[in-house]
């Protein structure tokens, strides 16, 4: 039996990334959800996820309730990757919104991921560039911190992703 198995869900990259890093630390293999083999999940005693957040969705999950039978009485560790910095309260969000149909001991961390306009789908551009113009309009200290790094990031490529962010999850595998 395979100790561990790394699924991602990634439409920009950043949630592969992760998934890359945490398979070469845990030395196993990391499968697109879209292209993992049940058999390959099946046999793992933990599955870990990293799937990118958008509009508040954890990418991949909807794959773990589908294949649920095949994955009970397995360790799930969900790691959600998003533009904004670590904030306790969309953190919570997140957890509430992903967590449901989910085995009850499931445990979600976060990871900063990246931001680039110009790789992003038409229709995500158009969206954040429509939400960007909403919060721009905003008293900057009435902001949310996703909605200050959303306006930071405007225009502009960047990349957070560090392996830094695995730390706890590589802490938790340890203890759990």
């Amino acid at each position: 039996m395979n100790h561990s198995v790394v699924l991602y869900s990634s439409r920009y990259g950043a949630a592969k990334e992760y998934a890359r890093m945490l398979s070469e630390s845990l030395g196993c293999t990391a499968y697109n959800v879209k292209e993992t083999p049940l058999d390959a999940a099946g046999q793992a005693r933990q599955v870990i996820l990293c799937g990118g957040i958008y509009a508040g969705g954890l990418s991949g999950v909807s794959w773990l309730r589908k294949n649920s039978r095949v994955l009970k009485d397995k360790k799930i560790v969900l790691f959600a990757v998003g533009a904004s910095p670590w904030d306790e309260k969309a953190v919570r969000q997140i957890q509430e919104r992903n967590l449901k149909g989910l085995p009850p001991d499931t445990v979600l961390f976060y990871g900063r991921g990246a931001w680039d306009e110009s790789a992003m789908s038409f229709t995500d551009r158009t969206l954040c560039r429509m939400l960007q113009k909403s919060v721009a309009k905003k008293d900057p200290d009435a902001c949310e911190p996703w909605e200050k790094a959303l306006l930071e990031a405007s225009g502009r490529s960047c990349s957070w992703i560090d392996e830094k962010y695995l730390e706890p999850v590589y802490r938790y595998l340890e203890t759990n």
